[in-house]
């Protein structure tokens, strides 16, 4: 049996006033075989980095010739690219802001810019260019079909950390989960120990290490080390957000 063509779908529209069905309805009309997949639609307002980071997380995970449609898009309606994306043989449309950055980095990425259409709404171009081109690729357009090569697209990339003289490193928090969790950029550390506002915690592998209510370090599913709270909030325990110094020491 043959498997469905898939797109899917991040933003930050929220679910209560019809955005997202409307994006969909165009993608159905144009193309009523695919399958659509609701990655998350609560991405923070306007957060572009939080979308970068999740899409991430997912877009590699699904099968070839999957269509990944990312709107989170604060410059909607200005001078900023649409952009159709190639890379590890997997479609991406999205923005000019970086949030599309974990398929450009990708060696051998393509991109193309979308023509914005006359009659396009300049404050919803996820309905009305990132659909319909989503749904031409889902339908077997080719990426160079649907623009001129794009030159000097907008590239994010998460800061490396910094390595102290005396051996530690010194991180950020990139972002918090909706458990709570402070999600960093040091990479798979097992052992030592983190600081954050001033308390030490031991690097475990699991939340069950600890009892309920205390806090830990741990390396996720990501790779990346997390400072957590079993059944609770680090965000809220340390006030920390993006941004926040994390320490690593062996």
């Amino acid at each position: 049996m043959s498997r469905r063509q898939l797109i899917t779908l991040l933003t930050d529209f929220g679910t209560a006033d019809g955005y997202v069905g409307e994006v969909k309805g165009v993608i159905l009309a144009a193309a009523p075989e695919v399958a659509v997949v609701d990655i998350s639609h609560e991405i923070g307002p306007q957060d572009v980095e939080g979308a970068r980071l999740a899409l991430a997380r997912y877009w590699r995970r699904f099968p070839p010739g999957t269509v990944h449609v990312v709107v989170v898009d604060p410059g909607v309606g200005s001078g900023r690219a649409a952009l159709a994306v190639f890379a590890a043989e997997r479609f991406l449309v999205g923005p000019d802001n970086g949030v599309l950055s974990p398929a450009l980095l990708v060696p051998g990425a393509r991109a193309v810019q979308l023509e914005i259409p006359a009659s396009a709404a300049p404050t919803f171009h996820g309905r009305d260019v990132f659909a319909p081109a989503a749904a031409a690729l889902a339908r077997g357009a080719t990426l160079e079909t649907l623009g001129a090569p794009a030159t000097d697209v907008v590239i994010r990339r998460t800061p490396e950390p910094v390595r102290n003289p005396d051996g530690s490193l010194l991180g950020v928090v990139l972002t918090s989960d909706r458990f709570g969790n402070l999600i960093t950029n040091l990479v798979g550390l097992g052992g030592g120990r983190v600081t954050i506002a001033g308390v030490t915690l031991p690097v475990v592998k699991t939340y069950a290490e600890v009892e309920p209510g205390a806090a830990v370090a741990l390396v996720g599913s990501s790779g990346l080390l997390e400072v957590a709270v079993r059944e609770g909030s680090a965000a809220q325990r340390f006030n920390a957000s993006r941004g926040a110094t994390v320490v690593w020491r062996p």
